[in-house]
């Protein structure tokens, strides 16, 4: 549906995007996911042919967003983190004026007006000033105006910024129902948003891509990064033997040792976690060293984003030289 090749963005001496390829099926919901200022409105900006770009290309269902931007722009929706939305208008009426500016006429852009009412569920502030409307109305407004064409694309620039935590979760359920029907691209900086409602999920840092899997998958990357933490009675040499030959333990780092009690933390190389911490409970216990406390901490969301936005980027460039 969507295909991104050798993307680049320069301005004058900082390269906003660098070499950026990727493809984008036919109905399914993606996450572009990254930290501010890693390229993400830049490459939307072009992917929808609101931008140009130093070299690449777009091609929207086969056609190039830049040699045939009438036919590639008539398969997008776009929502820019700013909605750009007439404060002085009402939702039909500034509706009425997106329709006509993408050429829908008469009985069609009657119809569709409606529908994307409907769909967006702005039928009780159909006739209210915009400027009178909460920010999630708002937000809801600008998806209206880029479902109107029936485009098969829908590409959303940050759509619950700004939000309270009730109206995140309606726009998050609408990109879920959206996504039933349409390809949908979710900008996001918030990985746990990202993975609430995309099946797929792109990650760039420093206009590069550094990961592109399913929410899931990515979570695997970071099995390494698992850690157990546990109190022994025993003295260092003692844990450092132990720990030795229990298979699956990349590390370990004995923080403090008191009346011969040791605090250590494991780092896990490969496997289970509940093996790992398995292992080193009946490890210790064969050699009659008590264990006081045992307790693990996967890598959670937030560790996954720092993850392959650092160190991802560091690798990639690796890589690339």
């Amino acid at each position: 549906m969507i295909t991104v090749e050798h993307l680049t963005k320069r301005y004058g001496d900082f390269t906003a995007v660098g070499d950026l390829s990727f493809e984008i099926e036919e109905g399914h919901v993606y996450g572009f996911l990254g930290p501010n200022g890693a390229g993400k409105s830049t490459t939307m900006n072009i992917m929808t042919g609101c931008l140009s770009a130093t070299e690449g290309c777009v091609r929207i269902g086969g056609y190039d967003i830049f040699e045939e931007p009438n036919k590639a722009k008539k398969l997008i929706g776009y929502l820019p983190e700013q909605p750009p939305l007439y404060m002085n208008e009402t939702p039909v009426e500034y509706l009425k004026f997106v329709g006509e500016a993408k050429g829908l006429r008469g009985r069609e852009l009657a119809g569709q007006i409606e529908q994307v009412i409907s769909q967006t569920k702005l039928e009780d502030v159909r006739n209210r000033l915009i400027s009178k409307l909460s920010k999630g109305y708002r937000q809801r407004v600008g998806i209206a105006q880029a479902l109107l064409g029936n485009p098969r694309v829908i590409i959303l620039d940050e759509p619950t910024v700004g939000l309270d935590p009730i109206q995140i979760i309606e726009i998050r359920d609408l990109i879920g129902q959206l996504g039933q029907e349409h390809t949908v691209i979710l900008s996001s900086h918030i990985l746990s948003e990202v993975q609430a409602i995309c099946e797929k999920v792109l990650i760039i840092a420093k206009g590069k891509l550094v990961a592109f899997d399913a929410p899931e998958n990515l979570e695997k990357l970071l099995l390494s990064s698992n850690e157990v933490s546990f109190i022994a009675e025993a003295e260092t040499d003692d844990i450092n033997r132990i720990l030795e030959g229990i298979e699956g333990v990349a590390g370990w780092q004995i923080k403090e040792m008191e009346k011969g009690h040791g605090r250590v933390d494991v780092q896990v190389e490969s496997g289970e976690i509940t093996d790992i911490c398995r292992s080193i409970f009946f490890a210790f216990a064969k050699e009659e060293k008590a264990l006081l406390e045992l307790t693990s901490k996967k890598a959670n969301l937030e560790d996954v984003f720092i993850e392959l936005t650092e160190s991802g980027i560091e690798k990639k460039e690796a890589e690339d030289k």
